[in-house]
């Protein structure tokens, strides 16, 4: 097996984009690469009055590396030119060479190997404001096999890539069908018009609060620490978390801890009104940035209430209430006065019954697609390691 070559991010970083100030020609339509129209999948076709700062010229090809918020991998293959100057955010890091393959490098620098080292990159005192340093990203070396083979790879890994994002889809669906049943069972709680008993979330729980409010001390293992990120899509992951001692534990959840039947509500950031059941009995702390609910198991089943948390009305509640210019942010007693339909216990268990059902195909996906995650990093390893 022939060793793959590296070279350094720095060959192939642009240095000299040129840029335009949109608001200088406010009636031309532009297409923007920001990082919102990358979390919609899609750049924005504005007007140049509509953009507020100064913005970098790329072309297509180009591939772009968002530069904050460096934990979530966004990386993003500029597209075909629709005959509108195409501009880009200044927080992308932008790559251009005839040397690589877009789509190759868009994997490259999504995959596991490079992500760890781009995370050693980066600077700031957290969330919002952490960034990663373009100087040191352009130290960090990439396998280079030859162009044919780069697009090879990529047509593999692309392959594995939508078998991935199928199976992902098909869970968003099952999540959106239970909310959806919630609904037309229950009824929207702000219009009511089921008639159902509708109350505030303080009246059917023994303690709503949030997590500790300073940055802790972070630990190579220990007890897991929980902020926003790791609650993703109504579940509870541990695999990417951070970690506290047990001392510094025990001393943030001296008056309360989170348990199992719990449940785990995102306050702050992009992702708030986020909903999650802990369904483990595994000890962890929270951030301030997760609010902690507490069912009155002799007035409402958790499950039950984590599936009202989680539908459309709730998160419409939690959009009407939002405060915060930068960053967004849920304050407790909002959370505590959201509406909630209330129908009796036996009510409630019939719905958790079929909830359980569903669940069990949600578990049975679940483990498919964790085997497909498996799959897609076995191929990435050997394909940037000339194995493929």
């Amino acid at each position: 097996m022939n060793a793959v070559p590296h070279i350094p991010l720095g060959e192939i970083m642009a240095e000299r984009l040129g840029s335009v100030d949109p608001s200088r020609h406010p009636q031309e339509i532009f297409d923007l690469y920001s990082i919102p129209a990358f979390d919609k999948g899609q750049p924005e076709v504005i007007a140049g009055g509509s953009i507020g700062s100064a913005k970098q010229i790329v072309r297509p090809g180009d591939v772009l590396l968002s530069r904050i918020v460096p934990h979530i991998r966004r990386a993003w293959v500029v597209g075909a030119n629709s005959g509108r100057r195409i501009i880009a955010s200044g927080e992308w890091i932008v790559f251009q060479s005839d040397r690589i393959d877009p789509r190759y490098l868009r994997h490259v620098l999504v995959g596991d190997p490079f992500h760890a080292q781009f995370m050693n990159t980066v600077s700031g005192v957290g969330g919002s404001l952490l960034r990663a340093r373009p100087s040191h990203v352009a130290k960090i070396k990439i396998p280079l096999p030859p162009l044919q083979e780069q697009r090879r790879i990529a047509a593999i890994l692309d392959q594995a890539a939508d078998l991935r994002a199928k199976r992902r889809a098909t869970l968003g669906h099952l999540d959106s069908l239970t909310s959806s049943l919630f609904l037309e069972l229950f009824g929207d709680p702000a219009n009511n018009p089921k008639g159902i008993k509708v109350v505030r979330l303080s009246e059917i729980t023994t303690k709503i609060t949030d997590g500790v409010h300073l940055r802790p001390t972070y630990t190579e293992s220990g007890v897991p620490f929980i902020s926003v990120k790791d609650i993703t899509s109504g579940v509870l992951r541990f695999d990417d978390c951070k970690f506290i001692s047990r001392e510094d534990h025990q001393r943030f959840t001296k008056h309360w801890k989170p348990e199992r039947n719990d449940i785990l509500y995102t306050k702050v950031g992009a992702t708030y009104g986020r909903s999650a059941l802990i369904d483990t009995d595994q000890e962890f702390s929270i951030y301030v940035s997760v609010c902690l609910i507490k069912p009155n198991r002799d007035l409402v089943e958790p499950i039950f209430l984590n599936t009202a948390m989680s539908t459309r009305a709730i998160k419409s509640q939690a959009d009407r209430r939002i405060k915060g210019i930068g960053v967004p942010d849920l304050h407790l007693d909002q959370i505590q006065n959201f509406l909630v339909p209330l129908p009796p216990l036996e009510e409630q268990r019939r719905f958790v019954a079929h909830i359980l059902a569903q669940e069990q195909v949600r578990t049975a996906q679940r483990a498919s697609l964790a085997g497909f995650d498996d799959l897609f990093d076995a191929i990435q390893y050997r394909a940037f390691r000339g194995e493929l």
